[in-house]
């Protein structure tokens, strides 16, 4: 249910990569709990951000949730796509990316709940 080549967060968003970039995006239970959603805020190109801190929202019919980054570093691409159909985080949460971060400690990664992990979490 949970594709292993992901890392997971206790807060529900999953990392792919390592090196010097990841992807980061949320997971099935996340866009599960939310319901519909309707709007995704990012930040912009550029921002650095930290591991644990707030980096976007994601808006669904039921609720306004805060994204947290479960890496450190320079956010170097967002995903167009979530901007104008939210719904694609939805139909396919470990496909749809949220932004990508370039590392700045990359062993934050190897520290992430492996997929094993992630699903004893939140059964």
């Amino acid at each position: 249910m949970y594709p292993a080549d992901l890392k997971y967060t206790k807060d529900h968003e999953w990392v792919r990569g390592g090196g010097a970039e990841a992807t980061i995006g949320i997971t099935d239970y996340a866009q599960a709990q939310l319901g519909d959603v309707v709007f995704v805020e990012l930040p912009a190109v550029g921002r650095t951000i930290k591991q644990g801190e707030v980096f976007g929202t994601i808006e669904s019919v039921k609720a306004v949730s805060e994204l947290y980054s479960p890496v450190s570093g320079k956010v170097l691409e967002t995903n167009p796509v979530v901007s104008t159909k939210p719904e694609t985080v939805n139909s396919d949460p470990h496909g749809t990316w949220l932004i990508v971060v370039e590392l700045s400690n990359p062993k934050e990664v190897d520290a992430l709940l492996t997929s094993d992990q992630y699903a004893d979490l939140v059964k």
